[in-house]
């Protein structure tokens, strides 16, 4: 396979997004030669509205598709050829004409306390503020510990982080994996068991989008899926597909596979104060992940019932 022309990579601005763009580019540069050529790959950088409202939740500024919606809009118009995603922040339902068909191998999916001295939720002290804009965060922690004073804190890495240096919070969580990218892992007081902490759908995994029609871009990314990793996200996507998700009700799962090779996937919804989480786990063979992810949706939309996702 030759390239004519540049492969032209679109991406956020963010140092995560950039982090992951340089790992899809040695990625692709180490499976094509051809792509490892001076100029053969190019990154654009797309400003998302994600990225402009950083002072208020997602769920009050329309969701998490706001950090793919203009970086899917060149994809379409054809002024990218493919584009690099966090796949916790891809909406369920793809624009007409786009799919993802390539997922990396998934970093650390569990999320990371922040705080000086802490070795877990427990450790911190009664009353004590913590900062976040995820309402799967809040929910949790808040079920746990109804004590906690959870405030807004959206931002990069470097923001939280020295927010929480300075006082103005006790802690704050971030994602183990996009600290591993940035290479801030230092920055990890405790990484939280799932069983404390059910990470967001599709957390730690970098999805490629690219145009259906498009299989010159097809070919260099089928040499880079992880068909595990694939599979997990598979299931979990599955799981938030059939509960229509939205940043508006706090929805955990994460898919992992067993020594036997077996799949589980444990899930759960929450009301955004704590007071209610219902959980549910499936197991299986990871051929069936898929039909696991809608059985265990499906089980958690009755448990909640109609108001549990519309309040």
């Amino acid at each position: 396979m030759t390239t004519s022309r540049p492969l032209i990579i679109g991406t956020r601005g963010s140092p995560l997004a950039l982090a992951q763009v340089t790992e899809v580019r040695a990625r692709l540069a180490a499976a094509h030669g051809e792509l490892a050529e001076e100029g053969a790959l190019e990154t654009r950088i797309i400003k998302t509205s994600g990225d402009k409202f950083t002072d208020r939740p997602l769920a009050d500024i329309g969701g998490k598709g706001l950090f793919t919606k203009e970086i899917e809009e060149a994809l379409s118009a054809g002024d990218i050829d493919l584009a690099v995603h966090s796949m916790k922040d891809v909406p369920t339902w793809l624009p007409d004409g786009l799919e993802i068909n390539c997922i990396l191998p998934r970093e650390d999916p569990r999320d990371a306390l922040i705080g000086e001295g802490l070795s877990g939720v427990a450790a911190l002290p009664e009353g004590a503020r913590i900062g976040t804009a995820s309402l799967r965060r809040r929910a949790q922690l808040l079920h746990i510990r109804p004590d906690f004073k959870i405030a807004m804190l959206r931002g990069n890495v470097a923001t939280r982080v020295r927010k929480v240096a300075e006082g103005e919070f006790d802690a704050t969580l971030l994602a183990v994996a996009g600290l591993k990218r940035l290479g801030s892992a230092e920055h990890i007081a405790a990484a939280l068991a799932p069983e404390e902490m059910l990470p967001a759908v599709a957390q730690g995994a970098i999805g490629i989008e690219c145009r259906s029609d498009d299989s010159r871009t097809q070919g260099y990314l089928a040499a880079l899926n992880h068909a595990e990793s694939a599979a997990r996200i598979n299931s979990e996507r599955a799981l938030l597909a059939a509960l229509d998700g939205s940043c508006r009700t706090p929805i955990a799962a994460l898919a992992e596979f067993e020594a036997d090779g077996q799949m589980l996937l444990r899930a759960l919804i929450a009301r955004p104060d704590g007071t209610t989480i219902h959980r549910t786990e499936r197991f299986g063979a990871a051929a069936d992940g898929v039909a696991m992810g809608e059985d265990a949706g499906e089980e958690l939309r009755l448990k909640g019932g109609a108001d549990f996702f519309s309040e």
